[in-house]
C-alpha cells in the first residue's frame, strides 16, 4: 500500500515588509515623527504669519500690478525670450552631440573644448562678454582672415540687448543639453543598433523608430530640468536690459520704492509659468514611459505579504515551499 508521508516541516508565516527592513510599523507613530510633525506645524505658523499678517507685503498693490500693461508685456517678452533661446540652444546642442559621438578626432576636439567652456563659464559672465563685444571687435563683417570685410557692420548695431540675450542664453544651454543628448544616445544599449543594421534601416528610420524613442525616455526628465533653468535663467539678461519679467518690476520698483510687493509680482509669475513646465514634463514622461513601466503586481505582493508600494519580493521561507503532501510546490 501506497503510503504517503506527510510532511513535518511547519508552515511560517512570512515577516511583514517593514520588520525584514528594519523599517519602523506603519501603525506606530513614534517620537522622531512627533518631533517632526510639531517642527512641521511651527515652520508652517511662521511662514504663514509671515506672508498672512505681514502688512509689508502690500498684497492689494501686489493684486492691482499682476495683470497690469507691463507686467504683462514684460511676461511674453520672458516666455519669447525662452522659446527663442530653446530652439537655438538644442539645434546646438544637436550639432555638438553630434560631434562629440563623431569618428573624426578633430570634431570631438572642438566639441569637447566648447562644453567645457561652457561649463567652467558662469551664464552671466557669457552674457556680459557677448553685449561688450563691440569694445573688442568694433566691426563684424565677412571676408577672409587678415584681409579688409567685403561687407562689414558696426557690432553694437547688431548686438543688442535682445540679440545678446537670445546668443548667450543659446550658447550657454548649447552646452549643457549635448552632454544630455549624447548621454541619451549612449544610453541605447548596442544590440539596439546592432539589430537595426541587421535589418538594414536606414539611419533616418532607426533614429525616428528604435534608437530614438528610447533615447526621449531617457533625455525627459533631465532636458525638463534645463528647460526649467533656462526660463529662470532669462532673469539675468536684466544686466544687458532687455524689458522681460524681472526688468520690468526692477523698472517699477525704482519709480515707486514699493521693492517687496513688484518682486512678489515676479516671483508669483515665476511660479505660475515654471508649474506649466513641470506639468508638461510630467505628461511627456507618462507618454514616453508605456511600455516600460517595471512597477510591481500589486495583487501578487498581497499574496505574498507585500505592501503594493514595495518593489522587490521578499524572500520565502524554505518550509512554504513544502506541500503538506510531501510535494514541492
Amino acid at each position: 500500500m501506497e503510503m504517503r508521508m506527510r510532511s513535518t516541516t511547519t508552515r511560517h508565516e512570512t515577516p511583514p515588509v517593514d520588520q525584514l527592513l528594519g523599517l519602523p510599523h506603519k501603525g506606530r507613530f513614534d517620537l522622531v515623527q512627533w518631533v517632526i510633525l510639531i517642527a512641521v506645524i511651527y515652520m508652517v505658523a511662521v511662514v504663514g504669519n509671515l506672508l498672512i499678517f505681514n502688512e509689508s507685503w502690500n498684497w492689494p498693490l501686489v493684486a492691482s500690478y499682476l495683470f497690469s500693461q507691463r507686467i504683462v508685456l514684460g511676461v511674453f517678452n520672458t516666455i519669447w525670450l525662452t522659446v527663442l533661446s530653446l530652439t537655438f540652444g538644442l539645434l546646438v546642442g544637436l550639432v555638438a552631440c553630434g560631434a562629440r559621438l563623431s569618428r573624426f578626432a578633430v570634431l570631438r576636439t572642438i566639441a569637447f573644448g566648447y562644453v567645457w567652456l561652457v561649463r567652467a563659464t558662469p551664464p552671466l559672465v557669457i552674457l556680459l562678454l557677448i553685449y561688450f563685444l563691440g569694445v573688442l571687435k568694433p566691426t563684424l563683417g565677412i571676408g577672409l582672415p587678415f584681409l579688409p570685410y567685403l561687407v562689414a557692420w558696426p557690432t553694437n548695431d547688431l548686438i543688442t540687448p535682445f540679440t545678446a540675450a537670445v546668443v548667450g542664453l543659446a550658447f550657454y544651454l548649447g552646452g549643457k543639453t549635448a552632454e544630455i543628448f549624447r548621454s541619451g544616445f549612449l544610453a541605447v544599449g548596442t544590440g539596439q543598433r546592432e539589430a537595426v543594421r541587421a535589418l538594414g534601416l536606414s539611419p533616418w528610420t532607426a533614429l525616428t523608430r528604435v534608437t530614438g524613442p528610447q533615447a526621449v525616455r531617457v533625455l525627459i526628465p533631465p532636458m525638463a530640468n534645463e528647460v526649467v533653468t533656462m526660463f529662470k535663467n532669462t532673469s539675468l539678461v536684466s544686466v544687458v536690459g532687455f524689458a522681460e519679467l524681472l526688468t520690468t518690476t526692477q523698472r517699477l520698483y525704482a519709480t515707486n520704492f514699493e521693492t517687496i510687493p513688484m518682486l512678489t509680482v515676479a516671483c508669483i509669475w515665476y511660479l505660475a509659468l515654471t508649474s506649466v513646465l513641470m506639468a508638461g514634463q510630467l505628461l511627456l514622461e507618462r507618454k514616453f514611459a508605456r511600455g516600460f513601466d517595471r512597477r510591481p503586481n500589486t495583487k501578487l505582493s498581497k499574496e505574498k505579504g507585500l505592501g503594493p508600494d514595495v518593489p522587490f519580493p521578499v524572500p520565502v521561507p524554505v518550509s512554504e515551499t513544502v506541500s503538506e503532501k510531501g510535494g514541492v510546490r
